[in-house]
């Protein structure tokens, strides 16, 4: 490895020693999954915006990855309204418990 490069973990979030990293990692990866439906489907923002009943705006938001005021509740119910079925697994962990986001 060069010099002044360092090798990073699985989540950037943590890395960067934001708060909260697994939810932020969960969010991205619920947004990124929302933009690249939208974007599949051809869907302009305003046609995604009265699918998902939220202003056209909270789109743009999610979109670009602006996700701080968006819960992963609104996420996972954007998803359900663009036809993706959703399913929340709990189970015993196995060494320490985190949340952990698998798209499929």
């Amino acid at each position: 490895m060069r010099e002044g490069i360092i090798a990073g973990g699985d989540n950037v979030f943590a890395d960067i020693g934001r708060p909260h990293p697994e939810e932020a990692l969960a969010k991205a990866q619920l947004a990124h999954r929302i933009a690249t439906i939208i974007k599949q489907r051809g869907l302009t923002r305003a046609q995604a915006a009265r699918l998902l009943g939220t202003p056209q705006s909270k789109v743009s938001l999610v979109v670009t990855g602006q996700l701080d005021s968006f819960t992963i509740d609104r996420l996972l119910r954007y998803l359900i309204a663009l036809d993706e079925g959703v399913e929340i697994a709990v189970r015993p962990a196995q060494g320490p418990a985190r949340l952990r986001v698998a798209l499929g």
